[in-house]
């Protein structure tokens, strides 16, 4: 496995601890629509929460939450339509970043609650 694929492997194990030790409870991990992928879908107080974790071994260029890009987040949205069609009881979604740096000696965690809301309009085709 690339080191990268084993960075981002950790890095969603360990935003699968702590959205569980913060009470969220874990409905999904790494849902697939199409060319979109939501890494882990929660709930939480009635809200549908879909959260993207990205995680970096160096924050040297940029922190991790900047990957999130717009054309990413309407992927995101896409896929989280598609998966409320199909669970319908949930009507309050959120999308939420959990941003991860990780080093030999220490990780750092943060969590971006409600971070993007993309539009329904211009969604690029998937």
């Amino acid at each position: 496995m690339a080191q990268h694929n084993s960075t981002g492997a950790h890095g969603e194990l360990l935003a699968q601890q702590f959205i569980k030790q913060h009470g969220y409870t874990l409905l999904e991990t790494n849902y697939r629509y199409k060319r979109a992928e939501i890494d882990l879908i929660a709930s939480h107080n009635h809200l549908l929460l879909f959260i993207e974790v990205k995680t970096r071994s160096s924050i040297g260029f940029s922190h991790p939450e900047n990957a999130v890009t717009p054309a990413k987040q309407q992927l995101y949205y896409q896929a989280a339509m598609h998966y409320m069609q199909l669970h319908s009881h949930f009507v309050h979604p959120r999308f939420d970043i959990i941003s991860i740096h990780t080093s030999p000696y220490s990780k750092h965690i943060w969590y971006f609650p409600d971070a993007f809301y993309p539009m329904q309009h211009n969604l690029p085709q998937v």
